[in-house]
């Protein structure tokens, strides 16, 4: 029966190896208000495809085969047992664009895009396996973690307001539409709004779709995107020609060069997604203590080997820039703040997460709603990463843990926003070892974070 226990609280499964397998009416309940969310935020899904079609001059329906496949493989996060809502890596995807744009367009540029995603998938995956997670991300001096991680929100920024960039072409929207959605986010006048009133506290619960669905209105008005045409049916992604054109299956194998060369955007790429593993876990704790009845185990060594098996598949069929990531975090935490509500509310924390990407793979399947974004699918982007900016710009400060590390931690953003991680991490390395000679590892604590004076 669907959310049945076992003894220790555990929603039942089929046990194997390291995962959980959890099928929906069987072990959870189907959450239809989450399904029904997911149909609408595919549109996020979709802002994938513009980023393909500017950096590797994808077709339309060849980047909608890509956003197709990666959307099939988020569901085995929470088949597999992995309970959260994973999504992009977001923060890295101005890096790995940079990284890319330095090859020529064409084969080269997908080489080593399929290059990279191959080695990060495969890194991945040895870390979940050898249960080495922790370990990697410790040895990394903590003033070069926050400047990876704050380099990564000024990237995404850059990428945003460059000359020639999609704020030149959606100003209007773009200003509108994020000025409303970090109200929406972070305002703390809407925090205190959502906790006196029931529809602006189920409004907040939309995430980020209410904002999309502005910019779907304002942009035409504005000029700055044409009116959607509504086209009834079901999409047509173009399989073969992806497979042809875009994948080892056609290209063949990137040279081996290729491979080493990818290394330091790699790293870069992990620590910043060893943070959505860290980010994910802590969300979930937070909600043990209002949902006793439901044990819901985290483990991230399983997580690495999910999200590891993910992108090196897609390196293999379908290679994306945007990438496999461990956690959609907006999202995330619209189905934790539900689950916390009760079982009533939501049976499993599976079911909800579970629920909400079969959602979003129908709505990807589903013309009215591709057609209805499509004009404003760069806006959907802008919003994505100007939103990821501002969170790791405030995630990659907290990581320093002295002045010395901002210090260093500013240079490193600087130098990876502009030359790209290789340059960065070389920057990085020197001015630790520099500054911090033999305590290079450990650094140092001058309680700037936690300092009542």
């Amino acid at each position: 029966m669907a959310d049945e226990r076992r003894e220790d609280h555990e929603t039942v499964y089929w046990p194997m190896g390291p995962f959980k397998v959890r099928l929906p009416f069987i072990h959870y309940r189907f959450e239809w208000p989450d399904y029904c969310q997911g149909l609408l935020m595919c549109a996020v899904d979709l802002a994938a495809i513009p980023l393909m079609t500017e950096l590797l001059g994808m077709p339309f329906e060849v980047a909608l085969a890509v956003v197709l496949l990666n959307g099939f493989l988020y569901l085995t996060h929470h088949l597999l047992g992995d309970p959260v809502v994973p999504g992009w890596i977001t923060p890295a995807i101005p890096l790995v664009m940079a990284w890319c744009q330095t090859f020529p367009e064409g084969t080269e540029r997908i080489h080593a895009l399929i290059a990279f995603q191959m080695t990060l998938g495969l890194f991945s995956i040895a870390l979940g396996v050898s249960g080495l997670s922790h370990r990697v991300v410790q040895l990394v001096p903590s003033a070069l973690k926050a400047g990876v991680i704050i380099g990564a929100g000024i990237a995404a920024v850059i990428t945003v307001f460059q000359v020639g960039g999609r704020f030149d072409s959606f100003p209007w929207t773009i200003s509108i539409a994020i000025g409303a959605a970090f109200y929406l986010l972070f305002s703390r006048h809407f925090t205190r709004l959502k906790t006196r009133n029931t529809f602006w506290a189920t409004f907040g619960k939309l995430g980020i779709f209410p904002i999309i669905a502005l910019a779907v209105v304002i942009a035409p008005l504005f000029g700055e995107a044409s009116w959607p045409q509504i086209e009834w049916g079901i999409t047509s992604p173009d399989f073969a020609g992806l497979w042809q054109n875009y994948t080892l299956f056609g290209l063949g194998w990137p040279p081996l060069m290729v491979f080493v060369q990818s290394l330091p955007v790699v790293l870069a790429t992990y620590i910043v997604v060893f943070g959505d593993v860290l980010q994910g876990k802590a969300l979930l704790d937070e909600a043990d203590a209002t949902r006793p009845d439901e044990k819901v185990e985290y483990a991230p060594n399983r997580a690495h080997m999910i999200f590891g098996g993910r992108n090196a598949v897609m390196s293999v069929i379908g290679p994306d820039i945007a990438m496999c990531g461990p956690l959609w975090a907006a999202m995330h935490v619209v189905i934790v703040e539900r689950f916390k509500e009760g079982r009533k509310a939501m049976g499993s924390i599976f079911g909800g997460a579970g629920s909400f990407r079969w959602g979003t793979n129908t709505g990807l399947l589903l013309m009215p709603i591709v057609s209805l974004v499509q004009p404003i699918l760069g806006v959907a982007l802008a919003l994505t990463l100007l939103i990821q900016g501002y969170v790791s710009v405030r995630v990659g400060i907290m990581a320093a843990r002295s002045q010395r590390d901002l210090g260093i931690a500013g240079i490193v953003a600087a130098v990876l926003a502009t030359r790209g991680a290789a340059w960065a991490f070389a920057v990085g390395v020197i001015l630790c070892l520099l500054i911090y000679g033999r305590r290079f590892f450990s650094g140092e604590d001058d309680h700037t974070f936690n300092n009542d004076h």
